[in-house]
């Protein structure tokens, strides 16, 4: 099975810069004026699963809960690091989780539409 989450943002560009700069992932497609929807595919060659974020004149007015989070885990320690180096060298806050879990078993942020993110060390070898 194949996994796509998508979600509407309000600028496509900080979403890219984000997901591609900081958290490492890569730029696989996207698409202009599709129905009135640009579009941008991010996530890992080869892997079955990725995030489709789209734009259109419709502003969206975000309104996460505590608990909906995108969580990621590195594949090693030395992966981990990289993307926590960059987050803080981003200036991007570390902020606490609601769930007490994801506070002892990695790191959370903000992405720039302020939905959670986890970069979790819990499956780290």
């Amino acid at each position: 099975m194949t996994f796509r989450l998508a979600r509407h943002t309000n600028d496509l560009e900080q979403i890219k810069s984000f997901y591609i700069d900081i958290l490492g992932f890569e730029l696989l497609g996207g698409f202009e004026n599709h129905n009135g929807y640009d579009g941008i595919f991010i996530g890992k060659s080869n892997e079955n699963w990725h995030l489709e974020f789209t734009k259109s004149e419709n502003i969206v007015l975000f309104d996460f809960n505590e608990d909906d989070i995108l969580v990621f885990y590195p594949n090693s320690k030395m992966e981990f690091d990289l993307v926590v180096n960059k987050v803080q060298s981003h200036k991007i806050e570390f902020i606490k989780a609601k769930n007490p879990y994801w506070n002892e078993n990695g790191k959370m942020i903000l992405d720039p539409d302020g939905y959670r993110v986890v970069i979790s060390d819990l499956k780290i070898e």
